[in-house]
């Protein structure tokens, strides 16, 4: 089969960057089905680990990265029971695992979903690792409740990013929050908005323009952007009991005394924990996937894609990659291939 992967950590501009080579295609055992890859779509996780995982010494096999796609299962593994040969599926996989940068991928089942009948192969492609971030973050993390807690403030940092944009439709339609998205270009503010967030305001003059919209502190925060940046902000403008998850991490140890007269929670979500511990709730993910293809189907949701690239080519793929390597992307960016 082929697939694209990189020997050598190297700017996106670089020749060998990305290098299409043939290999095994793989077969399945256990918990894994073995998926023909139609579409994918492109993280700032991926750019971070082409930059990282071979900085310092030359691979002799080039690593596949890819954590987004659709497919159709080829083929299933001893061990499963939620998909059968023929399925539509879509998923995020694992970290610890080849990638989505492939014509066929061997994934565990039980983090898998069904493709939303109602989307394109795109517009699903563009929606498993946000909708599973967000989800994770707003209901597993902070343990929203749509009936108790209605009403009450969330602050999502970098709305229009991919995992923004899911959040933003996320709270504001399954948890009933009050929604705030920091965004600073027309085209992101009407972005956000779109997306059903209440307010938007400028993430440079964050604690000025909170108390301009009457919110000078909020419920929840959800960092998807700069948590070491943030994190003074976030202190101040918390309420007491608040409860802040964040996706990005800190360069320094950072100081938890300043929420400790507020009592605040802070919480980490990696959408990959699951999977690369193997936790007795993998299915989850499973869930999760099945209840989001439901929301998209039904209307509920909407599918963040902006960009799509026809064709599974290493061009396309520095594309992608440059377009989240510019912090300016808008929604996802799919390749069809």
């Amino acid at each position: 089969m082929k697939a694209i992967g990189f020997k050598q950590s190297l700017p996106i501009q670089e020749e060998n960057s990305f290098i299409l080579f043939e290999t095994e295609k793989p077969s399945p055992t256990g918990f894994d089905i073995l998926v023909k890859v139609q579409a994918n779509s492109v993280n700032p996780v991926d750019f971070k680990i082409r930059e990282s995982a071979a900085k310092d010494a030359v691979l002799e096999t080039p690593k596949v990265i890819g954590w987004d796609a659709v497919g159709i299962v080829e083929a299933v593994g001893d061990q499963t029971s939620k998909f059968k040969v023929g399925d539509e599926v879509f998923y995020a996989g694992d970290i610890t695992r080849s990638g989505s940068n492939a014509e066929f991928q061997l994934v565990d089942e039980r983090i898998v979903g069904r493709k939303p009948k109602n989307l394109t192969i795109a517009e699903a492609a563009a929606m498993p690792l946000t909708s599973l971030t967000a989800y994770e973050a707003i209901f597993d993390r902070i343990k929203i409740n749509p009936k108790k807690d209605q009403g009450k403030t969330v602050l999502v940092l970098a709305g229009a990013g991919g995992v923004g944009s899911i959040a933003i439709q996320l709270a504001k339609k399954l948890g009933n929050l009050t929604v705030i998205a920091t965004a600073s270009r027309p085209d992101s503010i009407a972005w956000c908005k779109d997306l059903g967030a209440d307010f938007v305001v400028n993430h440079h003059n964050l604690k000025e323009e909170l108390e301009k919209i009457g919110h000078s502190q909020v419920n929840y925060i959800l960092d998807f952007v700069d948590l070491e940046g943030y994190w003074e902000t976030a202190a101040e403008i918390i309420k007491p009991q608040g409860h802040i998850v964040s996706i990005t991490e800190s360069s320094k140890p950072l100081n938890l005394n300043i929420m400790k007269s507020k009592s605040v929670t802070f919480s980490w979500e990696l959408m990959y924990t699951r999977s690369m511990f193997n936790t007795e709730d993998m299915d989850r993910q499973h869930e999760i996937l099945n209840h989001v293809a439901d929301l998209l189907d039904n209307g509920t949701l909407k599918s963040t894609l902006t960009t799509t690239l026809e064709g599974f080519t290493v061009a396309n793929l520095k594309k992608a990659h440059e377009v989240q390597e510019s912090s300016k992307s808008i929604g996802k960016t799919v390749i069809l291939f």
